[in-house]
């Protein structure tokens, strides 16, 4: 019988941030904002286990307070110049040597609470049933009427003398950060989080928000009103 292959949710939350301090534990109606992505993993049916990934002692208690497992990151992979594969890569190898076995990895980061809570199992089943290597969360966009600024000169990214209709625009994807998902033994040879046999699980613009600075808390505060 084959074994089934299993999925291992680490979430990358440091204690520092230019734009909100400590915004991993900042206030989202009433719950600290790395509560959203942890309550999301938890209720998956198909992640084995939870595991929360910071330098900040109060995001690592209040993580395990509320029923995630944490990993105690150093501060070399917790600055502003450290990649999310350098801390991915450094639980995977903590989990190792406590003997977590891992297929693959959910990867995720608290500033997108507002996937929805079965955004995680339908995009698993993705990645099984299209066997996929990686896959990344997206919405579609259909605006390109885009400008380009060149030595304070305006240049347009597209004919804007034969502007389309939006139903004559093919929509692009863009790559939202809510989830990544990908083989642990893929992303250790090629350090990235995206490689191979690449798939994306597209999501809606609202469930697509992440948040950068105190004006998008304000509005993802008003959203979970109502989603």
């Amino acid at each position: 019988m084959k074994k089934k292959t299993n999925f291992v949710a680490i979430i990358l939350a440091r204690g520092g941030s230019k734009g909100i301090k400590l915004k991993n534990l900042f206030k989202i109606n009433k719950k600290p904002l790395i509560y959203w992505t942890i309550k999301h993993c938890l209720g998956s049916k198909k992640i084995s286990s939870v595991w929360v990934s910071s330098d900040s002692k109060k995001i690592l208690n209040y993580s395990y307070k509320v029923g995630a497992q944490i990993i105690k990151r150093p501060r070399l992979f917790s600055q502003d110049t450290a990649s999310s594969e350098s801390a991915w890569l450094h639980a995977i190898k903590y989990l190792k040597r406590k003997k977590i076995h891992i297929d693959n990895v959910v990867g995720l980061q608290p500033t997108s609470p507002m996937r929805k809570k079965d955004d995680l199992d339908k995009a698993i089943h993705l990645f099984i049933k299209n066997k996929y290597d990686s896959l990344f969360t997206v919405q579609k966009i259909y605006s390109y009427f885009t400008w380009s600024k060149i030595k304070n000169k305006l240049t347009s990214d597209y004919a804007h003398k034969f502007r389309k209709r939006r139903q004559e625009i093919k929509p692009k994807y863009l790559e939202n950060g809510s989830f990544y998902i990908f083989k642990k033994n893929g992303f250790i040879k090629n350090k990235n989080r995206l490689f191979g046999k690449l798939g994306v699980y597209v999501m809606s613009k609202i469930h697509s928000f992440e948040i950068d600075d105190y004006d998008d808390i304000e509005i993802i505060k008003s959203l979970k009103r109502y989603f």
